[in-house]
C-alpha cells in the first residue's frame, strides 16, 4: 500500500487557501480515480482505492497543519509502512511561483511546520514529496496571513494547472517512476 497525504487545515474556513493546496490535489486525485474520502481514522479523512494498479490510501490529516505528523505517524504505524517507500506528501511551498511544482525524494522541512511535524513523527526526512508553488509572500506581510489567504483569479488559473501536474506526478510516483516524474515536472 502507498499513502498519499495532502496537507491542509480542516473546516470550510480554510478551503481554497494557499495552505490547503495539498487537500485540493488529494481531492482531485480522488475524483480522477473514483476514490471516496469519507472515512475518519488516524485523525484524518481517508479513502482507499487503486491508482494505476497500485493500492493507495488517500489521507487529509484533520490535525491542523502544524500537527500533521501525528496523523501521518499513526497511519505509518498502523499499516507498518516504511516512509521511504510508501509515503507521498503533497503540500504548499512559498519558494515556488504559483503554477509550479517540485518533486523531491527527501529533504529538510525548509521551514514548513507541517513537514517538520511529519519528519518528527516518521523519524526520517526520507519520504516522497510534491511541493505546489503558492508564491512568495509580499514584503511586509505576515507569513501566516499570506498562506491562510486565497489566490487571486490569475493565480487560481496557474494553480489549477499545477494541481493537474501534481496528480499526474503522483500517479507516476506510486508506480515507482519518481525519476520520470522529476524529469517531466521539475
Amino acid at each position: 500500500m502507498f499513502v498519499i497525504a495532502g496537507l491542509g487545515n480542516p473546516s470550510s474556513r480554510y478551503e481554497g487557501t494557499r495552505h490547503n493546496v495539498g487537500f485540493d490535489v488529494v481531492d482531485m486525485l480522488a475524483d480522477k480515480y473514483k476514490i471516496r474520502i469519507k472515512e475518519k481514522k488516524h485523525r484524518a479523512l481517508c479513502g482507499s482505492g487503486i491508482i494505476e494498479g497500485q493500492k493507495v490510501l488517500l489521507a487529509k490529516p484533520q490535525t491542523f497543519m502544524n500537527l500533521s505528523g501525528e496523523s501521518i505517524g499513526s497511519i505509518l504505524n498502523f499499516y507498518k509502512l516504511d516512509p521511504k517507500s510508501g509515503l507521498l506528501i503533497i503540500y504548499d511551498d512559498v519558494s515556488l511561483a504559483p503554477g509550479r511544482i517540485r518533486i523531491r525524494k527527501k529533504g529538510s522541512a525548509g521551514g514548513h511546520n507541517g513537514i517538520k511535524s511529519i519528519i518528527s513523527h516518521a523519524g526520517t526526512q526520507e519520504f516522497l514529496r510534491i511541493k505546489v508553488g503558492v508564491g512568495e509572500k509580499p514584503e511586509g506581510w505576515d507569513l501566516a496571513d499570506y498562506v491562510l489567504g486565497r489566490f487571486s483569479r490569475e493565480e487560481r488559473k496557474l494553480v489549477a494547472d499545477a494541481f493537474t501536474h501534481a496528480c499526474d506526478a503522483a500517479a507516476l510516483m506510486v508506480q515507482g517512476k519518481t525519476d520520470q516524474a522529476m524529469n517531466q515536472f521539475n
